[in-house]
């Protein structure tokens, strides 16, 4: 598998650190599972970031700190649990990294004549929808942007858009500033994981009368 497009370097430098938000940190998570470019990307970011607290000098710690470590312990312990517990509903999802299998999902719900979307539910707070979206070979969906920022990241299948081809592996980034319409290629169905936050517009007088019956 030959992968094209990447996250942006600044965004995988946030996943390291983990500054960037919960959903979309399960897009880039999803990305580098299957890209050894972006994981070397992300082990030397975590390096340089060992050696620069090495580096700092000592701080006495808080009063209460053990007590606050302690407590955050004992709710990861107890939030994982609760996720372990759950059916593995995302299991036979082609392409979907290992550590997705056990987070809670959705059915697939109708969204358009053959476009399917299927939620799935991360364990913690995220101003992020995380979901699969399923189009079938050959369509094309309306043309469309977005009020916020959009994580794509492909698992079977393929599209295309604006001179683009995006195939198994790849990770496409929109936002606010960009308008596309995607082309689903022939012969398989198209499956991605989708981090968005905002919402979807579409473009166009069919788009504007399929608007409030479509919920993305």
């Amino acid at each position: 598998m030959t992968i094209e497009h990447h996250p942006p370097e600044p965004l995988l430098t946030a996943f390291s650190v983990g500054t960037l938000d919960l959903g979309q940190h399960v897009a880039i998570a999803t990305h580098a599972a299957g890209c050894a470019r972006c994981r070397w990307w992300v082990r030397a970011v975590e390096h340089v970031g060992g050696a620069t607290l090495e580096d700092l000098p000592a701080a006495p710690m808080a009063a209460a700190a053990l007590d606050l470590a302690l407590g955050r312990l004992d709710m990861s312990a107890t939030s994982t649990q609760a996720v372990k517990s759950l059916p593995h509903c995302l299991a036979n999802i082609p392409g979907l990294p290992a550590f997705l299998h056990r987070y809670p999902a959705g059915e697939w719900k109708w969204i358009a004549p053959r476009l399917f979307m299927r939620s799935i539910r991360v364990a913690g707070p995220t101003d992020t929808r995380v979901f699969l979206l399923k189009a079938g070979p050959g369509m094309k969906l309306l043309p469309h942007a977005h009020s916020g920022v959009e994580m794509t990241c492909v698992l079977t299948g393929s599209f295309s858009h604006d001179g683009l081809r995006y195939a198994p592996g790849d990770f496409d980034l929109g936002d606010s500033d960009v308008e596309h319409e995607i082309s689903i290629e022939p012969g398989e169905e198209c499956i991605c994981l989708v981090a968005m936050q905002g919402e979807l517009r579409l473009k166009g007088f069919l788009g504007r009368l399929m608007q409030p019956f479509v919920s993305i």
